[in-house]
């Protein structure tokens, strides 16, 4: 929801590093680093290792940022890179609630598991197929934020990263921070729904 203001802020603090540090790196490399980050936050939280599993999730969003301030920095743009960026993401995104859900097999963990598996399922529908459209309409939502047209809604990166750090805090209530973030990436969907109705009829 506040992802656009947000990335501004973002590019500022991570500007200096990109231009320091990283000429010689592709941002595919930092995007890569940044997957494999994101699994071992995952890992820890399978060996309830959950304060090492936050820092390590932190990171791993501190270096997804990164990967597109240098791609701009240094002109290396591409549309691969967006999308390896993006499914690199949905691959931590996947992993860290089912390594929460193996360490603690319970039914209501698995039982909000699969609701928050769902709502991802649904969300991902109702933004990717939004994209296609607008591209075949060779239309602009104006808030153009990754590599893919993508409607805000309520859930984006930023509440994303809050709600993820919640389940490092607080392991002992997933099953209900689960169910919450289905929730609510389900109103999100249906934000997108209802953009669609108002907009592509």
């Amino acid at each position: 929801m506040r992802d656009a203001a947000l990335r501004q802020q973002k590019d500022r603090l991570l500007q200096p590093l990109a231009a320091r540090l990283f000429a010689q790196i592709h941002p595919n490399v930092i995007s890569t680093v940044a997957l494999i980050i994101g699994l071992l936050a995952a890992g820890a939280a399978l060996y309830h290792l959950y304060w090492l599993g936050l820092g390590l999730w932190l990171l791993n969003r501190v270096l997804d940022g990164l990967d597109g301030v240098v791609a701009r920095h240094y002109q290396k743009q591409s549309d691969f890179g967006g999308y390896l960026d993006l499914f690199f993401d949905f691959v931590v995104y996947l992993a860290v609630p089912v390594a929460f859900t193996l360490a603690m097999p319970t039914v209501p963990v698995l039982g909000a598991l699969i609701a928050l598996l769902a709502s991802y399922y649904l969300n991902t529908m109702s933004w990717m197929g939004l994209a296609a459209l607008l591209e075949k309409r060779q239309r602009t939502t104006q808030q153009r934020q990754t590599s893919l047209e993508m409607p805000t809604g309520l859930i984006e990166g930023a509440e994303t990263i809050v709600l993820y750090a919640t389940f490092f805090l607080f392991p002992g209530a997933v099953s209900w921070l689960f169910g919450l973030m289905a929730l609510l990436v389900l109103f999100t969907a249906g934000q997108r729904l209802g953009w669609a109705y108002r907009y592509l009829r």
